[in-house]
């Protein structure tokens, strides 16, 4: 597997991407990671580590989108950027997905301008994977669509399906619907319609609404929603985790009795830590269209970067692209 990496695309880029890379061929995650970006830059980095120089590959860029840029100006206007040159290595077939924690608007305007939509796909969409009590969800959208239609949400739910069927081996994974209110006249008139289409497609396994205060305790393995909606619920679970953490860390340092305390419940804390930490999961996966480009967090340090070439590889040898498109040629909607 050959992974190509925008390696000017992270807040403190390209330190993150240019040791994540060269974790994960140390990890043997894939056989070369390809660095995009400016190449006397990237060689500079890598100077500081010992790695086989054959699996570590650098295209020059001279280019960088900014997180502050129009995303479709920036990608017309910069072909030569490190996150348009990451995409179109995979188009052409030099490398098996692309990876970016840059800016996620311009991630989706390259992908959807170089690969194309699949056909019959009407929005692509970013889904993510939570983690909760009891298994791995996957959501989406998380942020691509803020308007949708009832349509749309159909197709968020087969292509969550097949996400969970060929990425996390769920066989006939519960697809749920994120709503104000577990009945069907609930919600707004986006809601209630996408219930309805949802209900009946013979090939999900439709378990109806969820509300948000079940998004974690793992009663479903799939969570459709619009992207405005999908967008807050993550932040907001990742804001609430940060802030619980950082709680915790304020009361273990309170007085002795406290430091004893956190001393016993150690295991537990890091256990949480991990569990919730965004670094583990690496990204999310822009489906829907003809190629895999996987959103990385703009925060990422090198072990988020290694995760996210591990959920690349294992996205392309999952066959998901190729899944979404002979399922979408026999829907023809």
């Amino acid at each position: 597997m050959r992974i190509a990496v925008d390696a000017f695309g992270s807040d403190n880029a390209p330190l993150p991407e240019v040791e994540g890379a060269v974790q994960a061929i140390k990890e043997d995650i894939c056989h070369q990671v390809i660095l995009v970006g400016d190449e006397p830059t990237i060689k500079a980095e890598l100077g500081k580590f010992i790695y086989p120089p054959d699996r570590i590959r650098i295209v020059h860029a001279p280019d960088r989108i900014l997180m502050d840029e129009s995303p479709s100006q920036a990608v017309r206007s910069k072909p030569e950027s490190s996150l348009v040159k990451t995409i179109s290595l995979h188009q052409q077939g030099e490398a098996d997905a692309a990876v970016s924690a840059g800016n996620t608007g311009a991630m989706m305007a390259a992908s959807l301008l170089v690969y194309g939509r699949i056909k019959n796909v009407l929005r692509p969409a970013i889904a993510g994977s939570m983690p909760t009590q009891t298994n791995h969800e996957i959501i989406l959208d998380i942020g691509a669509n803020v308007d949708c239609e009832a349509i749309h949400l159909l197709q968020f739910a087969r292509l969550g399906r097949l996400y969970a069927e060929f990425l996390f081996h769920v066989e006939n994974p519960r697809v749920s619907l994120l709503n104000i209110g577990e009945e069907s006249a609930k919600g707004n008139s986006l809601s209630k319609e996408a219930w309805q289409l949802i209900s009946e497609a013979e090939d999900i396994n439709f378990i109806g609404n969820i509300e948000g205060k079940d998004v974690l305790r793992g009663v479903t393995d799939v969570i459709v929603c619009d992207g405005f909606v999908g967008n807050v619920m993550l932040k907001t679970i990742e804001g609430a985790a940060f802030s619980i953490f950082e709680i915790l860390k304020e009361q273990f340092n309170k007085d002795w009795v406290a430091k004893l305390g956190a001393i016993l419940s150690y295991p537990v804390y890091t256990y949480m830590k991990k569990k919730l930490d965004h670094t583990e999961y690496g990204g999310a996966m822009l489906i829907g269209l003809n190629g895999l480009s996987i959103i990385a967090h703009g925060r990422s340090n090198a072990k988020a970067i290694k995760n996210a070439i591990k959920f690349a590889v294992r996205s392309a040898e999952s066959g998901f692209v190729r899944h979404a498109q002979d399922l979408f040629a026999q829907t023809g909607e």
